[in-house]
């Protein structure tokens, strides 16, 4: 065989193996190589929306934040505020009950003192009147009758 016809048979041969791939090879190359490239540049577009998404919502959830805490904040002067007015009405209630069971155990106290004076007054009435009767059943004698106001001192006690 000659060189040259060698050579001219690979170039023909390479000739249609290039023929070939360009034909039926390249072209799903080609068109698989495009889809991933839609693909790829519709997963940055998407990438970059999701991205300034992303932005405005954190954003919003920290103007939704801040409006929390200041909520929260107003709820919670508000309920010390009412805990405060809660603890003074409960202290004004505590004095007007102290005040009224004042009053009522000193009117009590009053009401038990006058009747022990009225029962004292007919105790001593009493010995009084039995003191008299035993003076005036015995004979006049003062070493008698002194003994006998004696004993109603004593009995006075």
């Amino acid at each position: 065989m000659n060189i040259n016809l060698t050579l001219i048979a690979q170039a023909i041969t390479f000739a249609l193996f290039i023929w070939f791939c360009v034909k039926f090879i390249w072209p799903p190359i080609t068109r698989a190589i495009d889809e991933r490239q839609k693909k790829i540049t519709a997963g940055l577009a998407d990438a970059e929306k999701a991205r300034v998404t992303l932005e405005n919502a954190s954003k919003q959830a920290d103007v939704s934040v801040g409006e929390a805490r200041q909520r929260s904040s107003q709820i919670i002067l508000q309920a010390e505020q009412r805990a405060s007015q809660m603890v003074e009405e409960a202290k004004g209630a505590a004095r007007t009950e102290g005040a009224r069971e004042k009053a009522a155990a000193q009117a009590d106290i009053e009401q038990q003192m006058a009747s022990a004076k009225d029962q004292l007054r007919e105790q001593v009435a009493l010995l009084a009147v039995a003191g008299a009767e035993k003076i005036l059943q015995r004979e006049v004698n003062v070493q008698v009758h002194s003994d006998l106001l004696k004993q109603l001192r004593e009995q006075l006690r």
